[in-house]
């Protein structure tokens, strides 16, 4: 039997076995949480002329000595229709539009006004343009605002809008199909004996997904048998990736691979070198990519974040589909690293990292409770409160 494969070495393969999702034209809202496809140009400049930065007075240029005569308003849509000499001042908005001849905004703080006459009470702004948004200077039209992989999170909205565009080239929605398995679980809502534990995995699952890029079929839960398994594989015909969640181990109802196998599919790997989330496994058949999670929750859960979620991006045309792993100091003593590289629960509290003492893979108080996970080194050596960890952010909602 194979070694369990290193995480980074079976991220690589992930990433390599990842279908790349077709390409489509959205609306620029509905591209939201998916990721461009081709690099996205500026059709027009920002701002497209000369703007006011702050509320004052306009100027010409190198007419500092005052006073002026008030001629005139210019408000944001509403600008200034003449043009504007020396010792004449308009009054003008944020971003409203600089007039003709203009080359000073004075802010109003530093002015005092009497009538239609104006006086510089402070100081004038050096260099004298400033307060001045000259036009283009976000960006002009033919700039690359957007580069192709790009998320398209609330400010890329905003960005491609300003650009010019309403539509913009992203992958189409994946189609993903959530199977949770196992004679041990009764589905939620209904009574739950003793032997038994509510399904909770799919709809944990389904819940991590990003809703914006996703199209989620839910099945089960369904039992340990290999014509059920095989079935509910059947049922997910057309999704392009299939999570699985339980059965995925090595014990006489672990049914997953065999099903697998009897459904058509192609298993390229099976075991990860980590804790917890070490019987990881991941098939394909045709365009469809598997991966069978484990049961346990926090298994699930952590290889989710680690392996479901990066193959998601990829096949979404993202162009860093891997977690982030950032450098946090740990809030308590770590001891030495154990056979295996473990990923523990702990809450970031803005500051520091605090291990969650619950190991237990089973335990969803503890990972109710915790906003990230220690990337702990197999063998790796202890670590002392106030030493930097690598930490996966997974949820930082759950800050307070």
């Amino acid at each position: 039997m194979a070694a369990p494969l290193p995480m980074e070495e079976a991220q690589a393969r992930l990433i390599a076995l990842a279908p790349a999702l077709p390409h489509e034209h959205a609306g620029v809202e509905d591209a939201l949480g998916r990721y461009l496809a081709a690099p996205l140009t500026a059709l027009r400049r920002q701002p497209a002329a000369d703007l006011s930065a702050m509320d004052g007075y306009a100027l010409a240029a190198d007419d500092l000595a005052g006073p002026w005569q008030v001629v005139g308003e210019s408000a944001a849509g509403h600008p200034f229709a003449g043009r504007v000499a020396a010792g004449q001042a308009v009054r003008i908005s944020t971003g409203a539009l600089l007039p003709d001849g203009a080359g000073v905004v004075l802010l109003q703080e530093d002015c005092t006004r009497e009538g239609d006459m104006l006086r510089l009470t402070g100081t004038p702004p050096t260099p004298q343009d400033r307060h001045i948004r000259r036009a283009g200077f976000d960006f002009s039209t033919g700039t690359a605002v957007l580069n192709a992989g790009t998320g398209i999170g609330p400010a890329q909205v905003a960005l491609a809008i300003a650009a010019g565009h309403a539509h913009v080239p992203v992958r189409r929605r994946a189609r993903v199909a959530i199977i949770d398995s196992g004679d041990e679980l009764s589905a939620i809502g209904t009574p739950c004996a003793a032997h038994q534990i509510p399904a909770s995995n799919g709809a944990m699952l389904a819940a991590l997904l990003p809703a914006a890029a996703c199209h989620i079929a839910r099945h089960g839960p369904v039992p340990d048998r290999l014509d059920a398994l095989v079935g509910a594989l059947e049922a997910c015909a057309g999704a392009d990736l299939i999570l699985t969640s339980g059965g995925a181990s090595v014990g006489d109802h672990d049914l997953i691979r065999p099903a697998l196998e009897a459904w058509g599919a192609t298993i390229d790997f099976w075991k990860v070198a980590i804790r917890p989330g070490k019987p990881l496994l991941v098939a394909r058949k045709g365009d469809t990519m598997v991966i069978g999670l484990p049961g346990n929750p926090v298994s699930s859960m952590v290889t989710a974040h680690l392996f479901a979620l990066p193959v998601l991006r990829a096949m979404l045309g993202a162009a860093a589909p891997l977690p982030v792993t950032v450098r946090l100091p740990v809030a308590q003593d770590l001891a030495p690293g154990g056979q295996r590289r473990e990923f523990r629960r702990g809450f970031w509290d803005g500051t520091q990292v605090w291990p969650n003492p619950m190991r237990d893979s089973s335990a969803l108080a503890a990972m109710a409770a915790s906003n990230c996970l220690i990337d702990c080194p197999a063998d790796g050596p202890a670590v002392a409160a106030g030493q930097q960890v690598n930490v996966v952010l997974t949820n930082i909602t759950t800050l307070v």
